[in-house]
């Protein structure tokens, strides 16, 4: 009487393979097949998971978990792999494995011996390995953090995938630089141009509403690989292939506007922070501070300043911009939420060919904004138009950036009591509430300070009419915002002809009238 063929999976499985070339998983197939072939076991399936790492639990593996599949729907008895830890370095998972052994008789073969799961001491032998396993990896996980930390409280570049504008060691890459800062100019804008906007600018799009200031550049992930088979062949290795040039990511200019190292902060985010799910908090909180709440300066050139990447996170943290259904922050229409209702004082919304405000009035939009244009032009013709910027306080704005750094530190140093068991959680709930109330009412104060006066070169043109007519639809959203206040007001009955006096444009920022 013949045994039954045993049905095995042969799994293999490398954490990283930075040549990509397969070689290593060749060897453990080589290995994994002799012992196939030696005990006359039918392979049925392989599964590879390359370059995958099996330490982070969250991290998908595709052919692991569809393995798993295939074996709870019986496709095979069982499972050959290199070592025990290119399985699983999870003890949880090899808990599973082990629950297969003892209900299914699964048998698990390794190429540096056999794993007995159906008996204790096969068990015992397999957790304590996986056990060793995970407790490399949580030292050499700590060793890592621990010098990420040194290298971010010493204001050193960190290391990893370079960002757009920098290299490796933190120099300045000057024409990628130039997109970053013109990306924030343009963002901080109260009324700029959306993100998909950016995106398209830097993609070498041409639209309405796409700025043509910004420097057109091939995909950072393409250029990141091309410097990558630069140094393989410098090492003598063969390149390997580079992605498609394409429109940059909306997520991708997201991250850049996102990043405080262009401010010039030091970041560390540790693993428990890593894990946040309030991503908006979790980019302030990525900037390294010292014991005293203040921020550590990296060694590196910032490409902005700390207001202007103030202000563009206050942008993106509107609420308006964060719900926005559409995907799309920009505004297709001159006086679009801008204008107000003169009955309501509730700003107008455009619709179709009118400017609407329900149940107050309806109004032509494009003779609405030709009386707002010629206004406008007007008032730019004007001599002493350029003494209507005001400069902002920057002495305070620093002084403003000290002193949340200050109440910030006082709720770390709270945190830290906590965890101590030095304070209680009533003291430390306490402590942050008063000094979150402070935090926000300086943050109110910078909000008004930072609130830019960018018109996008108008008021710096020798033209100034011209520079505003050529402008963006943003930019003359601005410039109207600055100057004036609109207001639209119910058309008299029976009239068909456009009646100025229904539309009162309030000047602001300009010296009075003598």
């Amino acid at each position: 009487m013949t045994s039954a063929l045993v049905r095995a999976a042969v799994y293999l499985r490398i954490s990283l393979d930075r040549n990509m070339d397969g070689l290593a998983i060749d060897r453990q197939r080589d290995a994994c097949l002799r012992i196939a072939k030696d005990r006359g076991w039918a392979v049925v399936e392989e599964y590879v998971d390359q370059s995958k790492s099996a330490t982070d639990k969250a991290k998908k593996r595709p052919d692991y978990d569809r393995m798993v599949a295939d074996f709870a729907a019986g496709r095979f008895d069982a499972i050959i792999c290199w070592d025990l830890d290119r399985l699983t370095r999870q003890p949880r998972q090899l808990e599973d494995w082990i629950d297969a052994a003892e209900d299914r008789g699964l048998q698990l073969v390794t190429a540096n011996g056999e794993a007995d799961l159906t008996t204790d001491g096969g068990r015992m032998y397999a957790r304590i390995k996986a056990a060793v396993a995970r407790g490399e990896v949580d030292r050499k996980s700590f060793r890592q953090s621990a010098g990420q930390l040194q290298r971010a409280e010493q204001g050193r570049a960190p290391k990893g995938t370079r960002p757009l504008g920098y290299t490796s060691r933190g120099e300045v890459i000057d024409h990628e630089a130039a997109a970053v800062r013109e990306l924030y100019r343009l963002f901080a804008i109260t009324n700029g141009p959306s993100i998909a906007a950016l995106a398209a600018g830097l993609s070498g799009a041409v639209g309405a509403h796409v700025p043509n200031s910004i420097p057109s550049l091939p995909k950072h992930t393409r250029t990141l690989m091309i410097e990558r088979n630069e140094r393989r062949q410098e090492e003598g290795l063969e390149p390997k292939p580079v992605p498609e040039d394409g429109p940059w990511a909306s997520s991708t200019v997201l991250g850049i506007l996102r990043n405080p190292r262009y401010a010039g902060y030091s970041v560390y985010t540790d693993k428990k922070e890593r894990t946040d799910r309030n991503k908006r908090r979790s980019w302030y909180s990525q900037i390294l501070r010292d014991v005293d709440g203040r921020p550590v300066m990296g060694q590196w050139e910032a490409l902005v300043d700390e207001m202007t990447w103030y202000a563009v996170q206050e942008r993106l943290n509107d609420q308006t911009r964060v719900t926005n259904r559409t995907g799309s922050t920009a505004r297709k229409h001159l006086g679009s939420s801008l204008y107000l209702c003169g009955i309501c004082d509730q700003p107008i919304r455009a619709h179709s060919h009118a400017y609407r405000c329900p149940g107050h009035l309806v109004r032509s939009r494009a003779n609405v904004d030709d009386w707002v244009l010629r206004i406008i032009r007007a008032r730019l013709a004007r001599p002493d138009v350029r003494d209507a910027l005001s400069a902002r306080d920057e002495p305070r704005l620093k002084a403003l950036q000290d002193e949340v750094g200050v109440h910030e530190g006082r709720i770390m140093r709270a945190q830290n009591d906590y965890d101590e068991e030095i304070i209680e959680g009533r003291d430390l709930k306490r402590i942050r509430d008063r000094e979150s109330a402070y935090i926000e009412a300086l943050n109110k104060e910078r909000r008004a300070l930072t609130a830019t006066t960018d018109l996008g070169g108008v008021l710096d043109a020798v033209d100034l009419v011209k520079a505003f007519d050529d402008a963006d639809l943003a930019i003359k959203r601005r410039v109207i915002d600055f100057f004036c206040e609109v207001r639209l007001y119910p058309a008299p009955r029976g009239r068909k002809v456009f009646d100025p006096e229904t539309v009162k444009v309030t000047p602001k920022g300009l010296k009075a009238e003598n």
